[in-house]
This record gives C-alpha cells, sequence and structure tokens, in this order.
C-alpha cells in the first residue's frame, strides 16, 4: 500500500510553560534596562538618566521602562540595588580572620573605595537614607558588617553595643565618601579618610579586649555575642538572660 503524503511535524508548546518564558523574557528586558540606566548614570551622571534615553541605549520601548519599573523613581530604586548587588560581589569575607580591628578596617576601607570609584552610582545608592535598604543585596551586605561586629564582640573587643557599631561603621564610611566626592579634586586630601576610619575603630573597639578588665560591661558584651550559640538554656531563659546582658553592657 503507497505511503501517504508527508506531512510536517507541528511542534506543540506548552500551555504551562508559557508564563515561566515570559516571565523570563521579561527579566532579560529589566536587567538589560537596569545596566543601561547603571551605564548613562556612570557616563554622564543622574540628569542622563531619562526614560527615553535608557529606553534608546537598551533597545527597549519607553511604555516598557513604565510596565517594569512604574515610573523614573522606580527605576532608580533598581539601579540603586543593582550597585548593592555590584558592591556585594567585590565583598570578601573571612568567618575566621587573624585580627578582627584589622578586618574591620579593611571592610570599612572596601566599601569606601567602592564609593569613589564609583561617584554616581554611590551617589544615588547613599544620598537618600532609604534608597535601596529594603534589597535582598543590601540585607546581605549588612549581615557580613554585622558578622564582623559580632567576632569583635566575641573577642572582648567591641566598645560599644552591636546595632550601634554598625550604626557608626555605616556613617562614617557613607560621610567618609559624600565628603569627599563633595570637594574640589585639589581638596581631597587622603588623610581625611584615614582620620575617619581610625576615628571609627576607636569609637567601636577597645585596644585590648574588654574581657580582661574588672568592670562587667565588656564581658556582658562578650556573652551576649555569644549566646546564640549556647544551647544548655531554653529558648526563654536565653531571652532573659540576652535582656540582663543588654542592661549590664549598656551600665560601662
Amino acid at each position: 500500500m503507497p505511503d501517504g503524503p508527508k506531512v510536517d511535524a507541528i511542534p506543540v508548546t506548552d500551555p504551562a510553560a508559557e508564563p515561566e518564558v515570559a516571565a523570563d523574557a521579561r527579566e532579560v528586558t529589566r536587567q538589560r534596562v537596569v545596566e543601561a540606566a547603571a551605564d548613562l548614570l556612570a557616563r554622564d551622571g543622574r540628569d542622563a538618566v531619562t526614560t527615553r534615553a535608557v529606553a534608546a541605549a537598551a533597545g527597549a520601548q519607553p511604555p516598557a521602562i513604565y510596565r517594569l519599573f512604574g515610573d523614573k523613581d522606580g527605576l532608580l530604586e533598581a539601579v540603586a540595588e543593582h550597585g548593592y548587588a555590584t558592591f556585594l560581589a567585590a565583598k570578601h569575607t573571612d568567618a575566621h580572620p587573624r585580627d578582627p580591628v584589622t578586618d574591620l578596617r579593611a571592610g570599612w576601607d572596601l566599601a569606601v573605595e567602592f564609593g569613589l570609584a564609583n561617584p554616581e552610582l554611590y551617589a544615588l545608592m547613599y544620598g537618600e537614607p532609604k534608597r535601596g535598604t529594603t534589597s535582598a543585596a543590601f540585607q546581605a551586605g549588612m549581615r557580613i558588617l554585622l558578622g564582623r561586629i559580632r567576632r569583635l564582640a566575641a573577642g572582648g573587643l567591641l566598645r560599644v553595643d552591636e546595632k550601634l557599631a554598625a550604626a557608626l561603621i555605616h556613617a562614617t564610611a557613607r560621610g567618609a565618601v559624600l565628603t569627599w566626592l563633595s570637594l574640589p579634586a585639589d581638596q581631597r586630601d587622603p588623610a581625611l579618610l584615614t582620620a575617619m576610619r581610625e576615628s571609627m575603630v576607636t569609637a567601636v573597639t577597645h585596644e585590648k579586649p574588654a574581657v580582661r578588665d574588672a568592670g562587667p560591661a565588656g564581658a556582658a558584651r562578650t556573652l551576649r555575642a555569644l549566646l546564640p550559640e549556647q544551647t544548655a538554656l531554653s529558648g526563654a531563659e536565653r531571652h532573659l538572660l540576652g535582656e540582663w546582658l543588654d542592661r549590664l553592657a549598656a551600665d560601662d
């Protein structure tokens, strides 16, 4: 019996996969737009980041930006998040540094160097207090900082409580970069950065472990830092002891 006419097979698409494909395409477009905006920001400053210019640089239509980000401010928020992710990728963490104070200095220097190397992006990230601070990358970076502080506390080297230490470290790095960028080029003295870093170190750390001192505050901070790792106490007992240690640490 002769064969019938051959018919090319018709590819069958899985309807369930279509939303996933659309989401992937949307994310690719979103990333392309964010990178184009970040590049414009770095080359020509914030005023150059218009929806029309970004769309042209990204090979997209301006309405796509509004669909993806809502408005220009939403786009700038995404660029700030991109900046935090870039900074996070540059961080080097050592869970067991030989010297926690040297490690603190290195982390501070890295943050400042990132700001000086990316002035427009840094000004966008930190020029407004809440910009990008809810992003996963920002929160991950803060966890790295808190890890450094916890190691200082565990070694009896922390002079203040952990939350205040984080605020001081963050504020001095941000202030150093933004002050440097505000100065005319011929007035930028590297001694400013060194002095601010060392003032931070002095405010946050002891020269020698406080647990060797007679007072209870340093010992309380050390025990408070190590408390979450203890398993001999119940959760309620750890909570109560934590409150007592906080009070002792504050009475310095």
